[in-house]
C-alpha cells in the first residue's frame, strides 16, 4: 500500500512539472476605445510565437470618417509589418504566455473556451486585454468580422 501511494505521489508530481504545449494557430483582433486604436495578429507554430499589435492614441479624431481612416491605417500598418515579425520563444504554463523569465502576462489562453487574449501595455496605463478570434488566414482588415 505504501508503495502504491508513493507511485501515485510521484506521478502527480511529474504531471505537475510537465511542459505544457502551446496551442497552434492564428488569431487576430482589434481594440478601439475613445482615442486609442490597436490592431493585433498572433501566430503560434512549433511552440514559437509571432505577435504584432501596432497602436495609436490620437485625441484629434473628430468624426466617424476620421476614425474609419485611422482603422484603415492601422490595418495597413499591421499587414505591412507582419513579414518582419520574428517568431520567439515564450514561457507558457498552460494558460499564460510570458516573456522568458518574465512576470507580466503577454497572452492568456483559456483551454476550455478556446479564447486567446492579448495583453497590451501602453505606457503606465493598465493592460488592455484584447480577445482574439481564431482565423485560418489573416484578413486585410481585422476590424471586419
Amino acid at each position: 500500500m505504501r508503495t502504491l501511494l508513493t507511485l501515485i505521489a510521484c506521478a502527480l508530481l511529474l504531471a505537475g512539472c510537465s511542459k505544457h504545449a502551446a496551442p497552434a494557430g492564428r488569431w487576430e483582433g482589434t481594440y478601439e476605445s475613445g482615442d486609442t486604436f490597436v490592431a493585433a495578429r498572433l501566430e503560434i507554430s512549433d511552440g514559437l510565437v509571432r505577435v504584432s499589435a501596432p497602436d495609436v492614441t490620437d485625441d484629434g479624431l473628430r468624426d466617424e470618417s476620421e476614425r474609419a481612416q485611422m482603422r484603415a491605417n492601422m490595418a495597413a500598418r499591421l499587414a505591412g509589418a507582419w513579414g518582419e515579425i520574428e517568431p520567439r520563444k515564450m514561457d507558457f504554463d498552460g494558460t499564460t504566455f510570458r516573456k522568458p523569465g518574465g512576470i507580466a502576462p503577454q497572452i492568456t489562453w483559456d483551454p476550455e473556451t478556446k479564447v486567446m487574449t492579448l495583453w497590451v501595455y501602453l505606457g503606465t496605463n493598465p493592460a488592455i486585454k484584447i480577445p482574439l478570434r481564431p482565423v485560418s488566414a489573416f484578413s486585410d482588415d481585422p476590424w471586419t468580422h
